[in-house]
């Protein structure tokens, strides 16, 4: 029996999700990982479950994340995006 191949689980992984899933507000397009590394799911864990801003932050980056802070958005808003990014990359942020 061949062993498990992590590298090509991966590649496919990436090949049908790409390496950014992207979303747009006020014709600004704004990318989160459709990949989360360790180091990130540490991050998240270490948010308190209402630190919508250090999320936001966590995923977008800083530089993304200083754009983001520009627009007018919502909790619906943020509540939408999480959820369309889970169920496309199947992470499922902000579920709970």
């Amino acid at each position: 029996m061949a062993s498990f191949d992590v590298n090509a689980a991966r590649a496919q992984r990436m090949e049908a999700l790409g390496q950014n899933w992207s979303f747009d507000l006020d014709g600004d397009t704004f990318e989160l990982p459709t990949e989360l590394s360790r180091a990130t799911a540490k991050g998240l864990r270490a948010l308190d479950d209402n630190d919508v801003d250090g999320l936001l932050k966590l995923l977008l980056g800083a530089k993304q994340f200083a754009r983001f802070e520009k627009h007018d958005v919502t909790m619906q808003d943020i509540a939408a995006i999480l959820e369309a990014y889970g169920k496309e990359t199947g992470l499922g942020l902000g579920e709970g």
